[in-house]
């Protein structure tokens, strides 16, 4: 229980968005390190252990809120924190510089985040979500995840100035520490971190909710969603000024696929989910902009600084749509 008031709650939330970074980043580093003990290339790293890393604090909110009950706030964050990651943060990254899209992007990638989109909305759409349907939607997550390793790895004809980009952007997300044991000791304490800053989140989301008239579901999806894509913002905006676009990219449909599959797969999986009927309007809200996103890649193979205005325009005439009760 937060005490206090509205403001009170509004900071317990600034807080843990700090905390959440914090935490996040603290558990990305160790968790590269130790992956290239284990002889893992930067490539297959990037592509999928920095992407989970950056959707940890979705992961702990969702866990923690379906713990709670409050499906709302499981649900709404995911759909929430997908489509400011589509629409705000490659907006933003967009109108930095124009990004070209990889061939793999669109072809393997693009593909999967539609099929994840098209699945979720399946799953989303009597308002329920069963453990059977958690275990299913885990199980898709997993084969994903095989099928991107064991094709990255048979990759092997990559050029190398591109590896050693991925490479790159990979070490400029870690830090180096060197005291012995570091990694295990950076990987606990930026998971407890991320675990303690996800549950004040959950509870003073969810008293701001209450006290300021908006419902758990618009809180969820707009500043919730928002808090737990810090990570995934930091690691694009590191990956922009390192020069290594595709990063900033694939680090986005990544944790996008893994939010919408394994995140909301585990949650149900945890406590099955019960959600409200908005959430049929933010799940049309965030298929359009996937269906959206993925075409702007088709059509001319890069995201221009037009398209990534109108996307970021997008998302905050969402909120204030959301906060005004106008929508969700």
């Amino acid at each position: 229980m937060v005490q206090g008031g509205p403001i009170v709650q509004i900071g317990v939330i600034l807080l843990s968005i700090l905390g959440l970074w914090i935490g996040a980043r603290l558990l990305v580093d160790a968790v590269v390190r130790l992956a290239r003990q284990f002889g893992l290339s930067d490539l297959t790293i990037g592509l999928t252990i920095v992407a989970m890393g950056t959707s940890t604090p979705e992961l702990v909110v969702s866990v923690d809120a379906a713990l709670k009950g409050v499906g709302d706030i499981a649900v709404a964050n995911v759909l929430g924190s997908n489509i400011y990651n589509l629409a705000f943060i490659l907006g933003v990254i967009s109108l930095l510089k124009v990004i070209p899209i990889a061939e793999s992007l669109i072809h393997r990638d693009g593909v999967a985040l539609l099929v994840s989109t098209l699945v979720g909305g399946v799953v989303i759409f009597n308002l329920q979500i069963t453990r059977l349907e958690g275990v299913l939607l885990v199980g898709a997550f997993v084969a994903y995840t095989a099928y991107l390793l064991r094709t990255t790895q048979s990759d092997s004809t990559v050029p190398s100035g591109q590896a050693l980009s991925e490479g790159e952007i990979t070490r400029q997300v870690t830090e180096k520490v060197t005291f012995r044991g570091r990694d295990v000791v950076l990987l606990l304490g930026g998971l407890a971190v991320v675990l303690v800053s996800g549950d004040y989140m959950v509870v003073a989301a969810s008293e701001l909710a209450r006290s300021v008239g908006i419902s758990e579901w618009v809180i969820g999806g707009t500043i919730v969603a928002a808090g737990t894509s810090t990570p995934e913002f930091a690691v694009s905006l590191v990956a922009i000024k390192r020069g290594s676009l595709g990063v900033s990219v694939g680090n986005i449909v990544g944790s996008n696929i893994y939010n919408i599959t394994g995140i909301l797969g585990v949650a149900a999986v945890i406590r099955p989910l019960t959600v409200s009927i908005p959430a049929l309007q933010t799940l049309a809200w965030m298929a359009g902009v996937t269906l959206l996103m993925v075409a702007a890649f088709w059509t001319k193979r890069e995201l221009s600084r037009a398209e990534g205005a109108l996307f970021a325009t997008s998302e905050i005439g969402r909120w204030i749509l959301g906060i005004f009760g106008l929508i969700g």
